[in-house]
């Protein structure tokens, strides 16, 4: 698509909360047949931005216009009308209906008659015209996480959409599933679709986009086209100075420290279950755990973070076996998580930064004195967390549920480490993090290696567990094995054990 035809612009968009101004007089535009990818730090305004877009938030200052017309603000129907079209990261889907009747759903009666036919007409057309190919009639609760997605783009298209945005679109996909989207992308971008592409993932903006905005402090630090760019000249345009690379050493694992020996678990969702596990967290050492998502990576973890003990076999904690689930007891033992979910089961958002911090250790002898709580020592190790992770934040007494995904990550990611415990389970350290954000991550949990903590980092980005890992495992079907050495394996050798095949 050639077409320079405007399909979108937003002129001067400035919005702020209380003191904080989160889009400062913003200007962007977005052509029929583009793919624009909208980058910046976490808290850079990107959110806000497109919550404008969409009309969830209504803008102080500056206006919005979709083909030319000006939409009305704080209005997600006008936005839907005039052709604007979100795929958000979290999706939201109804887990118990088909994909056909996700797709209706909202736009016309899922009982009218004669509806449902029509509109499996038009989907399928839609499909043969995009390559989102997903079996309509199955309920999405059985759908992969990368067939949900498609059923969220074909809800897009099927109302006609001229913009079309994606916010984090690859964090829950395979490698292989996110090639396949952006083939998807390319036709339909070729077909004068306009597409906007929020991602932090600057290999697949590269691969993806054709021209690249950064916001920096709600504002536009700058523009590229993607053909004239490199990762370097964007990281350091997002953070506003050079970003630091992080180096991880060779590894001297010494002691294990955690077994799984024989583990069999049985879990409600086969999602979590296991099979046969087995495998070591030494001292000294960073294992990498690949796989897709849901293939059990849940069971290990709660395993690891006392919410479960096996069925069968046993998990050893210092070469005692772990009896009973008790997440408190293994916190007091040296075991720290990073769960998968850092806003549902890392933070509580209504509490203060302060009590977050502190939440794990509120009955111990550094934030209780004779059962009561200890606020000046709470505060006082917030404010030392604050600087020393570089957590963006008013101050110790701000609510959790106001800090980006980011800052939340270093909040949990100071709650963790400070403690210097001996194992440590990342899940999904870095997911939907900028570049800047990420680099503090690895930087920390190398760290923690090199003091002689175990980590087990459980990532579905194969570039983050080659960065980080010494070592692979790859789960696949519950059942995990030992691919070895970081330095001896290649992308394609681990994508093989994903899939259940010998490398």
């Amino acid at each position: 698509m050639t077409s320079t035809d405007t399909v979108l612009s937003l002129e001067g968009i400035t919005k702020r909360f209380g003191k904080l101004t989160a889009n400062d007089h913003l200007d962007l535009s977005l052509r029929r047949g583009e793919i624009l990818a909208l980058l910046g730090e976490n808290g850079a305004g990107k959110t806000t931005l497109m919550n404008i877009l969409f009309g969830h938030y209504v803008q102080d200052e500056g206006v919005v216009r979709v083909n030319g017309e000006m939409l009305p603000p704080g209005s997600p129907g006008a936005a839907l009308k005039a052709g604007i079209g979100m795929v958000h990261q979290h999706f939201a889907l109804a887990e118990n209906l088909s994909g056909l009747d996700n797709i209706r759903l909202g736009t016309e009666g899922l009982f009218a008659l004669g509806g449902k036919a029509a509109a499996r007409k038009k989907v399928e057309q839609i499909i043969a015209e995009s390559g989102l190919e997903v079996d309509l009639d199955r309920k999405v609760a059985s759908l992969t996480v990368g067939e949900k997605q498609r059923v969220e783009i074909l809800k897009a298209l099927y109302r006609n959409v001229r913009v079309l945005i994606l916010d984090e679109p690859t964090a829950v996909l395979t490698p292989q599933e996110a090639e396949g989207l952006f083939t998807v992308l390319r036709r339909l971008a070729a077909n004068g679709l306009g597409v906007i592409f929020i991602s932090h993932k600057l290999g697949e903006v590269l691969s993806v986009s054709t021209r690249i905005l950064v916001l920096r402090g709600g504002r536009k630090a700058g523009e590229l086209v993607t053909a004239d760019a490199d990762r370097r000249a964007i990281a350091d345009l997002m953070v506003g100075k050079a970003v630091a690379e992080v180096k991880r050493t060779a590894a001297t694992p010494a002691e294990t420290l955690l077994e799984f020996s024989d583990v069999h678990l049985r879990r409600g969702s086969t999602r979590e279950s296991l099979r046969n596990v087995g495998f070591a967290l030494r001292a000294g050492e960073i294992v990498g755990l690949a796989g897709v998502s849901g293939n059990g990576q849940g069971g290990i973890a709660a395993l690891i973070s006392g919410l479960a003990v096996p069925d069968q076999g046993a998990v050893l904690l210092y070469g005692e076996p772990i009896t009973r689930a008790d997440p408190r007891a293994l916190v007091a033992a040296g075991v720290a998580r990073m769960p998968e979910d850092r806003q549902h089961d890392g933070v509580v958002g209504t509490m203060s930064v302060a009590d977050n911090i502190a939440i794990e250790e509120v009955r111990s002898g550094a934030f209780s004195r004779m059962g009561l709580l200890d606020r000046k020592a709470m505060q006082a190790r917030a404010t030392s967390a604050i600087a020393a992770y570089d957590i963006r934040c008013p101050g110790p007494d701000a609510e959790a549920r106001l800090l980006s995904g980011g800052n939340v990550q270093k909040l949990i990611l100071a709650r963790v480490l400070e403690r210097e415990p001996r194992v440590i389970l990342a899940n999904q350290p870095t997911r939907g993090l900028d570049v800047g954000a990420q680099s503090e991550v690895h930087r920390r949990i190398i760290a923690a290696r090199d003091r002689g903590a175990a980590v087990l980092v459980i990532s579905e980005d194969l570039d983050e567990l080659f960065a980080l890992a010494d070592r692979f495992l790859v789960v696949h079907a519950g059942e995990v094995s030992d691919a070895g050495p970081s330095d001896r394996l290649d992308r394609g050798a681990v994508g093989l054990l994903m899939a259940g095949q010998a490398a």
